[in-house]
């Protein structure tokens, strides 16, 4: 892969330009504020950038707002915000024009170096991984819950695994059920959702963006 990095901490941003050249991709940029970011994908078109949320000047949401002017600018390019903070209006923002390429980890939830490799690459090939408390706390802050109100525990439990980018094996496993009986609850998801036939990853990206916008 081909990747910007935007990370205040030079420590961290050091970090993870090192763990990402030690497994063979190409940090082509690795800025500390978001107007860099923004100059660096815009010279570089990378695959995919890693971006943390608060960054100078003020340390607020700079860097998820820039996050989504590069959805903007450069839809083909993933963005995967890595911060310690949810900022709900701009992660919404962030998602509206869809969930494809799209990430959203916490950095104190993420123990192990593969699984951040793996939700990077995921991101850059179209993918989405979101944390499952980013997930709640975005679905949690919905006001207009209508269609999401139909869905049963189960399909929210397997809604918001699907918002991780499981596959549905890897949701059967975190269940303990079986594929087809995932398979059963993601078809009455796109029913309850009222999300028509398509390409099959085509309704798991829209299912999720349902979910983040009913809000």
């Amino acid at each position: 892969m081909r990747v910007v990095v935007a990370e205040d901490n030079a420590i961290l941003r050091d970090g993870l330009v090192a763990l990402l050249t030690d497994r063979g991709h190409d940090v082509v940029a690795a800025v500390g504020n978001a107007d860099l970011l923004i100059d660096a994908v815009d010279a570089h078109v990378p695959d995919v950038a890693v971006v943390d949320v608060r960054m100078p000047p003020t340390h607020t949401d700079e860097g998820l707002v820039a996050a989504v002017a590069l959805r903007r600018r450069h839809p083909g390019v993933g963005v995967l915000v890595f911060s310690q903070w949810v900022e709900n209006r701009y992660a919404t923002e962030l998602l509206a024009a869809g969930a494809a390429g799209v990430g959203y980890l916490l950095k104190d939830r993420v123990a192990d170096v593969g699984e951040f490799v793996d939700a990077l690459t995921r991101v850059a090939r179209g993918g989405t991984a979101l944390d499952p408390e980013v997930v709640g706390q975005l679905m949690g802050s919905s006001r207009e819950r209508d269609r999401l109100d139909r869905l049963t525990a189960r399909q929210r439990e397997v809604l918001s695994l699907m918002a991780q980018g499981l596959s549905n094996s890897a949701i059967a496993d975190a269940l303990v059920v079986t594929e087809r009986a995932v398979e059963k609850h993601i078809g009455n998801i796109f029913v309850e959702l009222d999300i028509p036939p398509s390409d099959a990853h085509h309704r798991r990206v829209l299912a999720v963006i349902t979910a983040l916008r009913e809000r």
